[in-house]
């Protein structure tokens, strides 16, 4: 009965939200959706349609590369247009680009509609941060942040139960393997839809366009402002610098990994869609257990000591992960180390919103998102030549010690930066639109 009792009061700290937080929180489902059977699925469709490794790589880096080109230009339409028009616009992309990669496969369409949809995920990746902290009060915050993350790996779980679903239906129905290419158009199909409900919830948020600044009179003299002129001072650029650093190391690790996992398994183990699926749902069900209880880890700890003891804790699990030759050990460690490196991000990124104040907040999420597309857009061909010049085991054994090497850097440099201090939280100004 205690137990039940902390349960339940634990659960009411997710309450009492604000409406376009609860909102948004619902378009995140449905974004969930279409990134989750993009990155569990999509490397298997080119697969299937008969590229080799060393392509699937460099589609990845056309996704990545396309996210660092229009971070910052996105957080920059997002502070003039408002966060709503933005991602709606990229709901649209992503459904297009979805949509298309159902009837044209070859290589330039291929990398086209890859860097088309990794465009399109950049409006979410980047403005979801400061959106939430628009729609946030101080005494919430951790619980929005990791219940918004949490949505990920959740739908990841679903995304993957359903693909399997899809593989045993579809080829049923029409008589083919689970690898064939018609298995995977279908779930581009249900991708297109999920993207298309993501923007409908989307465009039902209250306007946010910035406020007309009051007293400010046009003198028919300006001149058009230079990009340079459109950036925000930075308050405190040593500490902005030492929020990125760490992070950009783990993507630059991450990268050259995490998006290939499928293909690995597949590879080692020699698993059809449904087993691999099936898999990806474990993971992701780990992860949101984790995250759902960084709030609490976060109370006992703080923000910094929660995210160096989870990615910490996880790095040991890479080894098993990349050198274990027992399906059921690389299970369990991809599960372990996914729930616990994932859910130190949404802290890491409260507390980077706290430190900051309100104008330099997109900004500072555009340069993360940024950094972390640059890092995957150089892991992507590091990971073809590897796979080219030195085959399947030699490539990712030098992926899997650089990640190691990587991710225990970036911890220790964030430990050292930011232990001892908590961020008070600023006050910021309302950026809405009237309602």
């Amino acid at each position: 009965m205690r137990l039940t009792r902390a349960l339940v009061r634990y659960a009411r700290t997710f309450t009492g939200f604000e409406r376009d937080a609860r909102i948004f929180l619902l378009a995140s489902v449905a974004f969930g959706v279409v990134f989750s059977l993009w990155w569990v699925d999509f490397n298997l469709y080119l697969t299937a349609l008969g590229y080799e490794p060393a392509f699937i790589g460099l589609a990845g880096a056309a996704w990545s590369l396309a996210g660092v080109l229009v971070a910052l230009p996105l957080s920059l339409a997002s502070n003039r247009l408002g966060r709503r028009l933005v991602m709606v616009v990229g709901a649209v992309v992503a459904a297009i680009s979805a949509a298309c990669l159902i009837v044209f496969t070859g290589p330039a369409a291929i990398i086209a509609g890859s860097a088309a949809m990794g465009a399109a995920s950049q409006t979410f990746f980047v403005l979801q941060s400061p959106l939430l902290m628009e729609h946030s009060r101080p005494e919430h915050r951790n619980e929005l942040f990791s219940l918004q993350a949490a949505i990920m790996p959740a739908t990841n779980i679903g995304a993957a139960l359903l693909g399997g679903l899809v593989a045993v239906v579809i080829g049923t129905v029409i008589g083919v393997e689970s690898s064939d290419p018609a298995v995977y158009r279908a779930l581009l199909a249900l991708m297109t839809i999920a993207a298309v409900l993501a923007g409908v919830a989307i465009a039902a948020l209250h306007d946010d366009r910035p406020r007309p600044r009051k007293n400010a009179k046009p003198t028919g003299t300006e001149r058009p402002r230079s990009l340079r002129s459109r950036l925000p001072r930075l308050s405190d650029p040593g500490t902005f610098v030492r929020l990125l650093v760490p992070n950009f190391l783990i993507a630059l690790g991450a990268g050259q990994v995490i998006p290939y996992l499928n293909v690995f398994i597949e590879g080692k183990f020699g698993l059809d869609l449904t087993a691999l699926n099936l898999i990806f749902a474990i993971t992701g069900l780990g992860t949101v257990l984790a995250m759902m209880a960084q709030p609490a880890l976060a109370k006992r700890f703080g923000k910094v000591g929660t995210v160096v003891l989870v990615q910490g804790l996880s790095i040991p699990f890479l080894l098993v992960l990349g050198f274990s030759p027992i399906l059921w050990t690389v299970i369990v460690a991809m599960t372990v180390r996914n729930s616990l490196m994932n859910s130190g991000h949404p802290l890491a990124n409260a507390f980077a919103m706290e430190r900051l104040p309100a104008s330099e907040r997109a900004t500072y999420a555009a340069a993360a998102s940024l950094l972390w597309s640059l890092a995957w857009a150089v892991a992507g061909p590091w990971y073809s030549l590897l796979q080219a010049r030195l085959g399947f085991d030699g490539g990712y054994t030098v992926n899997f010690v650089t990640v190691i090497v990587l991710y225990t850097f970036g911890t220790w440099l964030y430990w050292h930066w930011f232990h001892g201090v908590e961020a008070s939280p600023t006050k910021e100004p309302d950026r809405r639109g009237s309602h």
